[in-house]
């Protein structure tokens, strides 16, 4: 007798489980059908990609109020919002990258900050696109999933420098991250994260292979 296949959306539902695969939890067949990314998005991270645009809006509008908005001139097509080239796919391997956090969220916080350069790597596994940033002390994780051709869909969660255990999505609200991936230069991409739940309007990360 033949082993029942379990639905799409469960089988991704576990496939973003602590955003790292446990091996035999759905078949691979199963997990290569991950451009179902609405079936597992949770109500929360689905209005904020919807509000993608507002989020930059917002965001840049604090940070040049702040005086920032040469520094933000000087970053490029990195931190404009319909910059994106023709969409080719990240190719698998390590990647320098680095975060913007744009527009404070509250008062008090900055409306511009530019980190340094961290490691990060993109890699498949069972034919789903997995993103991590492996270094610093604030690192999403999870599963980059096919949308519309022009971009992809980041889901996953926040790992904290201290933190070796992996939260699963959709289990605390407040650690999950969705975004977009999209194409901005040659060899050069960009995930932006509208409304994290921490510090700032608009997250953007930088990435560039390193090879």
């Amino acid at each position: 007798m033949k082993a029942a296949l379990l639905p799409i959306g469960a089988a991704l539902a576990l496939a973003i489980g602590g955003c790292e695969l446990v091996r035999d939890e759905a078949p691979p067949e199963v997990l290569a059908q991950a451009a179902g990314w609405r079936e597992i998005v949770t109500d929360g991270d689905r209005k904020r990609l919807r509000g993608w645009r507002d989020a930059w809006v917002q965001g840049l509008a604090k940070a040049r109020a702040a005086g920032h908005g040469a520094a933000i001139a000087g970053q490029g097509a990195l931190l404009q919002p319909d910059a994106p080239f023709p969409w080719q796919e990240p190719p698998p391997g390590d990647y320098r990258c680095r975060t913007m956090k744009i527009g404070g969220k509250s008062p008090g916080m900055l409306d511009y900050v530019a980190y340094p350069w961290f490691d990060c790597r993109f890699r498949f596994e069972d034919g789903v696109l997995r993103f991590a940033k492996l270094s610093g002390s604030q690192r999403p994780i999870g599963l980059v999933l096919p949308d519309n051709g022009k971009r992809m869909v980041f889901l996953g969660t926040l790992q904290l420098v201290d933190e070796s255990v992996r939260l699963r999505y959709g289990r605390d609200p407040e650690r999950d991250m969705a975004g977009f991936v999209e194409r901005i230069g040659d060899r050069r991409w960009r995930l932006a994260l509208p409304f994290p739940h921490f510090e700032s309007t608009l997250d953007v990360i930088e990435l560039i292979p390193r090879t």
